[in-house]
């Protein structure tokens, strides 16, 4: 018999998108999977439409304690040798788990497969294709702040149980930036393995988690004290010097100026090279709008 996998759908207030989730995973050509919702204290008809499923899925219900609480709680619940997480407002296309078991089935090494993806609008209009993800002993690469790594968040990812277990799971205390904190933590360990086929439909809304910059800081900050104090090896300096200049970027894109400056000039001190990166932004901002015009 094939190995079990444990899908774990976390979910708060997602009951417009929930069933086109809850179906996409249905429709997977990988048959051997057992489904679990967790519902994190929504206040929709997420309940209702849950429970419309009857024993084609498991649930959870609990009260609202954040994302990564959420997907630990269902994995605790879950028997697959096998885990994947999806978000309640994403989607996969129906080989998306038997083309990451098949990568698994070939190296013994990995421990975490992700897939290419598309980013789809709200109302369900495709904006972007992203094929661009890495494979292999990547950790460094996570610390380097330079390049997408692994695609599509938490719901682009199949990791095997021992490896979860091996990080401890999800880290309750971050919420933006817990998915980089668990792929950097498993990459750090196990090899990584890339499906370069677009298999998730990740959508791009309003109420994205990531759009919080400062608690996206703080999250950032405390996932590479972890990284160093756990012995990374990258080279520290220019390791945070790449992260303040992507917050940087990110303080003065949303017209926080103070906290962009800051950003800028702790940039520069740790990594000098950085300085030709910020003399030249506002040049390519202008570029950027003036092609938008």
């Amino acid at each position: 018999m094939k190995p079990l996998v444990s899908v774990i759908i976390p979910n708060y207030n997602y009951a417009q998108y929930l069933c086109e989730a809850v179906d996409s995973v249905l429709a997977q050509t990988y048959r051997h999977i057992e489904i679990i919702v967790v519902d994190d204290g929504s206040k929709d008809e997420s309940r209702e439409t849950i429970e419309s499923y009857g024993e084609k899925i498991k649930s959870i219900f609990q009260k609202n304690q954040g994302v990564s609480a959420a997907r630990n709680n269902g994995v605790a619940k879950s028997k697959g040798e096998y885990v994947a997480f999806l978000d309640a407002d994403d989607a996969w296309l129906p080989a998306k788990i038997e083309m990451e078991m098949e990568m698994f089935a070939a190296d013994p090494e990995i421990g975490m497969v992700h897939v290419s993806i598309v980013e789809m609008g709200d109302a369900g209009n495709r904006l972007l294709e992203r094929m661009d993800g890495m494979a292999g002993w990547i950790s460094e690469e996570f610390l380097r702040f330079e390049r997408p790594v692994v695609l599509g968040g938490g719901s682009g990812i199949l990791v095997r149980r021992n490896a979860f277990d091996e990080v401890g799971g999800f880290d309750t205390r971050l919420s933006t930036s817990a998915d980089w904190d668990f792929f950097y933590q498993v990459s750090s360990r196990f090899k990584v393995g890339f499906v370069p086929e677009i298999l998730l439909k990740y959508r791009i809304h309003g109420s994205n988690m990531h759009g919080n910059i400062k608690v996206m800081e703080h999250d950032m900050m405390l996932g590479y004290e972890k990284a160093f104090a756990n012995g990374a090896k990258a080279n520290r300096r220019q390791c945070y010097g790449n992260l303040h200049k992507v917050l940087a970027g990110s303080y003065f894109r949303s017209g926080q100026y103070t906290d962009f400056a800051r950003h800028a000039l702790i940039s520069i001190l740790m990594t000098p090279l950085n300085l030709g990166h910020f003399v030249s932004f506002p040049i390519r901002r202008f570029r950027k709008n003036d092609a938008r015009k």
